[in-house]
């Protein structure tokens, strides 16, 4: 009886291992039209890229008299980032929440109330970040 167990599972594995590798017109439609999309992109991709070198600074040094190229200046973001900020709100509320909740401990419950409330007000600020562009 084992060995027909055996013998079923192995055949069954190997069956269920075989794939059925046809294409169909619908496959190779959605392959040229993907092709063209990509060909698209990379014409966007080099276009942004023609566009960050004519961004460049050309100094010229006084004591040589040659042409001194900087790299092209990025904008350095200010300010506070929505990550930080929710980590900072959530903290504090997060600690009040919790010295209020733990009538016998307060200070225990301020602390990891804080800890929780840090951690999630950081998670919802980085999606507002990641939903703005900032990282």
């Amino acid at each position: 009886m084992k060995k027909i167990l055996t013998i079923v599972a192995i055949s069954g594995t190997l069956l269920a291992c075989k794939q059925n590798k046809t294409t169909t017109d619908q496959t190779r439609v959605l392959s040229a039209t993907d092709s063209a999309e990509f060909k698209q992109y990379q014409q966007w991709k080099e276009k942004k890229e023609k566009a960050a070198a004519a961004k460049t600074v050309v100094y010229k040094n006084e004591t040589q008299n040659t042409p001194v190229v900087s790299a092209p200046v990025e904008k350095k973001k200010k300010g506070w980032s929505k990550a930080a900020k929710g980590a900072v709100i959530g903290g504090a509320t997060g600690a009040v929440a919790g010295a209020i909740i733990a009538k016998n401990n307060r200070a225990a419950g301020a602390v990891i109330g804080g800890a929780v409330g840090a951690g999630v007000g950081y998670g919802v600020g980085r999606s507002k970040d990641k939903k703005d562009g900032r990282y």
